[in-house]
């Protein structure tokens, strides 16, 4: 347990930005599982496109994510998905 009164702030800050990015995360992960389980199913709707997309740029604009990993992400998606449409 840490002493010092900045420590003690410090967890505090920490436990709030990672409940934070938790939040962003966990969107993220469940827009692009959703997308590629439509893909396996061979049934894509463009809304599910554009909610995984939309989650991956939030993720990369808060820093979860870096922006080339979040464009590689996309870019993958968007190949299956027109595979399959």
């Amino acid at each position: 347990m840490a002493n010092l009164r900045s420590s003690k702030k410090d967890i505090r800050r920490t436990e709030k930005r990672t409940a934070v990015n938790k939040v962003y995360r966990d969107n993220m992960k469940s827009a692009v599982k959703g997308l590629r389980t439509e893909i396996a199913k061979k049934a894509v709707a463009d809304e599910s496109i554009y909610l995984s997309q939309k989650s991956i740029d939030k993720a990369a604009k808060e820093g979860i994510i870096k922006k080339q990993t979040a464009a590689r992400l996309k870019s993958r998606l968007m190949s299956q998905a027109n595979k399959v449409k």
